[in-house]
């Protein structure tokens, strides 16, 4: 099987985040996306973000009805903080029949030389990209693929200040998320 690995802080997971899932699985030869909840990205600070078992639990409920989609808590039990590249070679390792593929932000593509053995990622794995506002990439590889996707600008910072300010975020994370979140009493 051919898999696409969505990585991400999901802090909350968004309607953005499912948009784009779903489109590059339809419009690619990927049979499944995986979301990868990653507990800690070396460019981001730790303190900003929820459990990641409330992370993960989030995107559970998001994903929960479409066959196409799961959710994997590989990096809970990995050093940190986590290396795409490191996770690519675990999940290669203990599943040598799938074929993994990056998906990634036209935004990440930006970095992406400064991330750890990207030439191996390239070279063995490919990434597939879609677009984000205000990026035009400009980095070329013949395992670099991009995808035409609408161009999602859901912040999850919006979304986590508009719950602590008591706002709506109807349409902007599933119910199901909502509910978990209020139940919870997340991000207050």
């Amino acid at each position: 099987m051919k898999i696409g690995l969505f990585f991400g802080s999901f802090n909350p997971v968004h309607v953005g985040h499912l948009i784009i899932a779903n489109v590059v699985q339809d419009r690619t030869d990927l049979d499944e996306i995986w979301f990868i909840v990653s507990p800690q990205n070396p460019f981001k600070k730790q303190k900003s973000l929820l459990h990641e078992f409330d992370r993960l639990k989030m995107v559970e409920l998001a994903i929960a009805d479409h066959f196409y989609f799961r959710v994997s808590d590989v990096e809970f039990h990995m050093p940190r903080p986590s290396y795409t590249i490191d996770t690519l070679t675990y999940l290669s390792e203990k599943h040598p029949n799938h074929q993994f593929r990056l998906i990634l932000g036209g935004d990440n593509l930006k970095h992406f030389h400064k991330w750890k053995n990207f030439e191996v990622i390239l070279e063995q794995y490919g990434v597939y990209v879609y677009p984000r506002p205000g990026e035009q990439p400009d980095l070329k590889h013949p395992n670099i693929s991009f995808v035409e996707a609408p161009l999602m600008d859901i912040s999850a910072t919006f979304i986590r200040d508009s719950i602590r300010k008591g706002h709506s975020v109807r349409y902007l994370i599933p119910q199901s998320v909502e509910d978990y979140v209020k139940d919870k009493k997340l991000f207050l």
